[in-house]
């Protein structure tokens, strides 16, 4: 007799069927962060620095902006479910327009921070190195946008194959770059972290041009290539987006602004420090991008379920959910206690970064459940659209906890880097408990009938 109830198995079976694709991608793209870091780390410890807090700062930004790619997901898949191919084009069409511009407006808000970089307390000497690789970050922040809109439609319709290819070509070729640009093989000037940006620019600007043709071209999206090219763009179309879309906009950025503080706060303790910091936060995508992947399942089929009226099923997914996201955290940590030590080696060869990152491995496992939990019961959330709660639930844990935590921890505390990293789980836990209250919350009782009715 099965241990596992039949109603959860087929629950598990289309979560991970949707999610697989998904993983995929995100496993390309650790392995194309391992592989950045690795090609950088062992250029020099300054470039691995200067990198650590290029991609802190920009990690803000760019959460930001595929946060706001988020509010179509719950859109799309709910109309999906009712078979509108024509609206889901009218629908991408207007969210396309709305996050180009809300890229452009976080493109301009980089830019500012770039003619402050010196006034950011970075080691000194990290500068000539931080400044060409942050105006290559600048010009990819409009594709990602783009991308990333086309991909919540992909995902949405329930095609999460299509994105995982690209990417997976994208990453491909951003390795090669790295070969090609960072060492100077095959006659190309040897351009250290600079190559290392021009190498990820390039395949960022492929990933939305790919799919942008897709969209278009390919028979079976007729229908949605119908509605997106038809003149017609209410004002309440873009209302709806903006509603479902700041707030987890909001949300993402707020997230990832904490982490990305965590990053100026350990370049104030020293570049030894900074590129420690760097090396954990790129193992700690591990984690994230796998519990990201099961989350947009989730996510999508918590909307499917709310197109169709199904109360229950919402629930119900959810929970499937975070059974198999639960299993997937227990692998990462075992990941992290038996090859930590050896993942950080192929980082760097310098033993003052390996001794002071491996120290951090105890806090680093230890916020892995509270982030698997806030991923798992956000993304259900926003696959209700009911997603205000994101925005002061985000600013709280992150903004008012969170960052606090972070420097009262590293600097009063004395624990430095350590406390920095510890500092993650306080935040985290915070979040996940208000996000799972909000969501049963919004699905249970008479509330849920007010939503969804």
């Amino acid at each position: 007799m099965s241990l596992i109830p039949q109603k959860y198995k087929e629950e598990y079976l289309r979560i991970i069927r949707l999610g697989l694709p998904i993983l995929i991608g995100q496993v390309g793209m650790i392995v194309v962060g391992f592989a950045d870091n690795i090609m950088v780390g062992r250029y020099s410890t300054e470039a691995l620095a200067s990198a650590s807090f290029v991609n802190g700062i920009f990690n803000t930004a760019i959460f930001a902006c595929i946060g706001f790619t988020y509010g179509l997901t719950p859109l799309v898949g709910a109309l999906f479910a009712q078979k509108k191919d024509h609206s889901i084009g009218r629908l991408m069409k207007a969210g396309v327009l709305l996050n180009v511009l809300f890229a452009l407006l976080v493109t301009g808000i980089m830019t500012a921070i770039y003619f402050n970089l010196d006034r950011l307390g970075q080691p000194h000497q990290l500068l000539p190195l931080i400044r060409p690789y942050f105006v290559l970050y600048l010009f990819g922040i409009v594709p990602i946008a783009l991308f990333n809109a086309f991909a919540q439609w992909s995902y949405g319709i329930k095609d999460s194959s299509t994105p995982m290819w690209i990417i997976l070509g994208a990453n491909a070729l951003n390795i090669f770059g790295n070969w090609l640009f960072i060492y100077g093989n095959l006659g190309f000037p040897e351009m250290g972290l600079t190559g290392a940006g021009i190498s990820t620019l390039v395949a960022r600007l492929i990933c939305p041009v790919v799919l942008v043709l897709i969209f278009f071209m390919r028979r079976r999206n007729r229908g949605y290539a119908e509605g997106f090219r038809q003149p017609a763009m209410t004002s309440e179309r873009l209302r709806t987006i903006n509603r479902t879309s700041w707030p987890v906009s909001m949300q993402s950025a707020m997230e990832s602004g904490s982490f990305s503080v965590a990053a100026l706060m350990a370049g104030w303790l020293g570049a030894l420090e900074l590129a420690s910091f760097q090396v954990i936060i790129v193992l700690s995508t591990l984690g994230f991008s796998i519990y990201y992947s099961i989350g947009v399942s989730i996510s999508v089929l918590v909307a499917n379920a709310k197109g169709e009226g199904d109360v229950k099923a919402m629930r119900h997914v959810a929970m499937s959910g975070y059974h198999v996201i639960l299993t997937l955290t227990a692998i990462t940590c075992l990941t992290y206690i038996i090859l930590g030590r050896h993942l950080v080696g192929f980082f760097t060869e310098d033993e003052a970064v390996i001794a002071l990152t491996v120290t951090a491995f105890v806090p680093l496992i230890a916020y892995q459940l509270g982030d698997a939990t806030q991923i798992t019961f956000a993304s259900a959330l926003r696959g209700t659209a009911h997603v205000m709660p994101m925005l002061w639930i985000a600013f709280i844990s992150y903004v008012v906890v969170g960052i606090p935590a972070t420097y009262i921890l590293a600097f009063p505390v004395g624990l430095g880097l350590y406390g920095l990293i510890l500092s993650f789980s306080v935040s985290l836990f915070l979040a996940a408990g208000l996000f799972l209250f909000f969501f049963l919350r919004t699905t249970s009782g008479r509330r849920a009938q007010q939503f969804y009715s």
